[in-house]
């Protein structure tokens, strides 16, 4: 913005570092006058920032960002502040803090001073959690209730088919459903595990663990048979269940699982599969003593259905001395697989090492029969999963 002062002489200002009083705008500009007849404006130390607060004209010219007193129009008192820490009067501009990393043109020593202010920022938090910690302890009984965090699992919204533990109801219903007989001990689970056609070395690896993590568990090769000729040549043989490993691009992406005579049958898509080898681990550390299941985190009907199909795959009374355990984990309608080893450190100190494999996996549709029928869930994401807080098991 530009304003005449004097004949021939023109004044550049910067409306986005000075701001004047409108009145003092007027008498100081409006009105052809010398330089020398302007309004005088006496120097002070910086106030708090207000709409009403003139600036020194020279000041601005010279480059300095100082402001200045209030004129004579405004009733805005003066600031003093005392003399600067430098010992000069001039007082000095008002800057926010920056940490200047942005600023640091070279990538290397832009990349070094992150590395460090990383590492000073983790230790001040660090230094703070201890210091909680022993707050924490020092009240005792008196400290208050530990926060939990919101998270979309926690706030996960209501649904008309979740159910709470005790509901006489699903008790009915699963006491005559196609899994009770198992849950009643009436008979001990042999499971048939096979692929399809021509499998690679890492979905073969994938199903010799899985049979050494299945009690009972038999592999075979698929020789081309169909899985309809496959279930009914099960049947015959005495197995209770079928899982079918599906691979692609070599590696392991499907889980057929079927339950034998009547149904249901489950499709899961497998992802993030890992072998023993993988998270360096031997195969030989998993012994043949029967695991210990755990079913966590199903709460809606079908999750219950989903949880007793994977379970059903198992042995009912485990042997607790081979301290084996496996756990299928359901966290927003993926289902988390890990295998454990209890390590007894001391009477009152136990650890969990994983010794593999492990998988993740996600339900895409509920068959009623045996790989026939009508079906009794899919999922179909886009007409779904509208809400990022609605889940299915």
């Amino acid at each position: 913005m530009m304003f005449r002062t004097a004949p021939g002489t023109m004044l550049l200002l910067d409306v986005s570092v000075l701001t004047l009083h409108h009145s003092d705008l007027l008498e100081a500009f409006t009105t052809p006058q010398s330089s020398s007849t302007l309004p005088y404006i006496q120097r002070s130390k910086p106030i708090p920032p207000t709409n009403n607060y003139t600036t020194s004209l020279r000041d601005v010219m010279s480059g300095k960002s100082i402001m200045a007193a209030p004129s004579s129009n405004n009733n805005v008192p003066e600031v003093d502040l005392g003399p600067s820490d430098n010992g000069d009067d001039e007082p000095m501009p008002c800057m926010p803090k920056h940490s200047g990393i942005s600023r640091i043109k070279n990538k290397i020593g832009r990349q070094k001073a992150f590395a460090q202010f990383k590492k000073e920022r983790n230790k001040q938090k660090i230094i703070e959690k201890k210091a909680k910690r022993k707050e924490l302890e020092r009240l005792g009984d008196d400290a208050p209730p530990k926060k939990q965090p919101h998270t979309i699992e926690s706030l996960r919204e209501k649904d008309e088919t979740m159910v709470e533990e005790e509901d006489e109801e699903l008790e009915h219903e699963e006491a005559t459903d196609a899994f009770s007989s198992y849950f009643t001990k009436s008979y001990v689970p042999k499971v048939l595990v096979t692929c399809s056609d021509n499998p690679h070395t890492k979905t073969i690896a994938f199903i010799r663990e899985l049979c050494r993590m299945i009690p009972d568990s038999q592999p075979m090769w698929r020789k081309r048979s169909s899985i309809k000729k496959m279930i009914n040549s099960a049947k015959d043989n005495g197995f209770t269940d079928v899982v079918i490993v599906n691979e692609d691009k070599r590696l392991p992406n499907g889980l057929l699982v079927v339950h034998l005579p009547e149904g249901p049958t489950a499709l899961f898509r497998i992802s993030n599969p890992k072998l023993c080898k993988e998270i360096h681990r031997d195969h030989h550390e998993i012994t043949a003593h029967r695991p210990e299941v755990i079913l966590n985190n199903f709460k809606t009907r079908l999750g219950r259905v989903v949880a007793r199909m994977l379970g059903a795959l198992f042995h009912y009374e485990p042997e607790f001395k081979g301290r084996r355990v496996c756990t299928f984990h359901n966290q927003r309608d993926y289902i988390f697989f890990r295998h454990h080893r209890y390590e007894f450190k001391n009477l009152e100190k136990v650890n969990l090492r994983e010794i593999g494999p492990r998988f993740t996996l996600r339900l895409q549709w509920l068959q009623q029969g045996a790989f026939e029928g009508d079906y009794e869930w899919a999922l179909k994401r886009h007409e779904m999963e509208t809400s990022r807080r609605k889940f299915f098991l």
